[in-house]
């Protein structure tokens, strides 16, 4: 069985010093040639999807608010919109933008991921995110959310409200994914019928954070159902990631941990994909290239996920002991951009590939069949 490798973009890399590295483009991180060469490069590497992370506030090391440091890459494009300039210059990676559900209309969502499946032939995901700081309630002035003192507790009343808050929004986003069946342009010339009207589905959700009628204004996406993934660190963003997502990132710290979240999931879930998270730093200098970066920053990296740093041959090993772990996957973060991605798609998928656990070409066309996923019938022509 092949390893799945994807990659989550971040600025200059998930290193808060990474823009000082000597091989960092920090003049072109705000460019569209920045990031195509990026997601080009993991295309290279044969990577199954890249994520793109966003977020309604500026980068801190605060729990809730901007902080006072200019020594760290501060501002983010649009992840979506990002994605969506991406697509046309790619073939067959898969594109996964971030978007938070808890400050975003899930019909926002819906059209956006839907255009860019259409736009990418077939290769668009989701990762929602929910936002549970006050300073992002206020740019929009709707709610006034509790100030974070410390870091997100999953027992807060608050944070499982936004979670059954990002479960609907899913299910909304779903059901107008499915709104419009396969078959509804008919774009007859002679009879002048452009659609089936009654192929076009309300899907009239209401439940306690959204009422939506529907239909989409998007037709079905290529893959029906582009891919939702989810980051998860415990039992409460667990159950979100069962009931609504194809993919789960979780953080394990050892195999033995990797073995005991995966059994902890299966009892959720037996069909979503398990993924790891790895921040990593690659290269025979590895260790020293992170040290030198802490010393820039003035504080030893810390983060949810595990920090490796290694050779891609030691990565390699890492890899396939949490595969035989029950991993399916992994979502590789690069400490340093362009650095270590470079490292991952030539030295860590070579290294794989030689041990037979990589692919060797693009198997598939779209997102869900490099994941190995089905295509699904739209929920309404099924009963229709």
């Amino acid at each position: 069985m092949t390893l799945h490798l994807a990659v989550a973009l971040d600025g200059a890399g998930w290193h808060p010093a990474a823009w000082r590295e000597a091989s960092a483009q920090p003049e072109a991180i705000f460019s569209a040639r920045y990031w195509a060469a990026l997601v080009a490069e993991a295309e290279r590497g044969l990577l199954d999807f890249v994520t793109i992370e966003d977020s309604l506030s500026l980068q801190s090391t605060l729990p809730d608010g901007p902080d006072a440091r200019a020594d760290q890459v501060r501002g983010r494009f649009d992840a979506v919109l990002l994605a969506a300039r991406l697509a046309p210059l790619t073939s067959r990676i898969g594109l996964v933008p971030t978007a938070t559900t808890t400050h975003t209309e899930p019909f926002h969502v819906a059209i956006g991921i839907a255009t860019l499946d259409h736009i990418s032939g077939g290769r668009a995901g989701w990762r929602p995110q929910i936002s549970v700081r006050s300073t992002e309630a206020a740019h929009f002035g709707r709610r006034a959310f509790p100030r974070l003192d410390g870091p997100v507790s999953i027992d807060d009343e608050h944070v499982r409200a936004l979670f059954e808050e990002a479960a609907d929004a899913v299910e909304v986003v779903r059901r107008l994914w499915d709104s419009w069946e396969d078959d509804a342009e008919i774009r007859d010339l002679p009879t002048g019928r452009f659609i089936d009207r009654d192929k076009l589905h309300y899907i009239d959700f209401a439940g306690r954070f959204f009422s939506v009628r529907g239909p989409s204004i998007t037709p079905r996406p290529p893959q029906g159902q582009p891919v939702v993934t989810a980051l998860a660190h415990a039992r409460l963003p667990y159950e979100f990631a069962a009931g609504g997502a194809d993919v789960v990132y979780v953080t394990p710290h050892s195999a033995d941990q990797a073995r005991a979240i995966v059994e902890e999931v299966r009892e959720l879930s037996a069909e979503l994909r398990v993924f790891a998270d790895l921040v990593v730093f690659l290269g025979d200098d590895a260790a020293e290239r992170k040290a030198r970066l802490d010393g820039l920053d003035g504080a030893e990296l810390r983060s949810d996920a595990a920090i490796f740093t290694g050779t891609p041959e030691e990565l390699a090993e890492l890899l396939l002991q949490w595969r035989r772990a029950g991993i399916e996957g992994f979502r590789l973060r690069p400490g340093a951009l362009p650095y270590d991605l470079e490292a991952i798609t030539r030295g860590l998928t070579a290294e794989l590939r030689g041990r037979g656990a990589f692919r060797r070409s693009y198997e598939a066309t779209t997102l869900r069949g490099l994941l190995g996923l089905p295509r699904p019938a739209s929920r309404y022509a099924e009963v229709s």
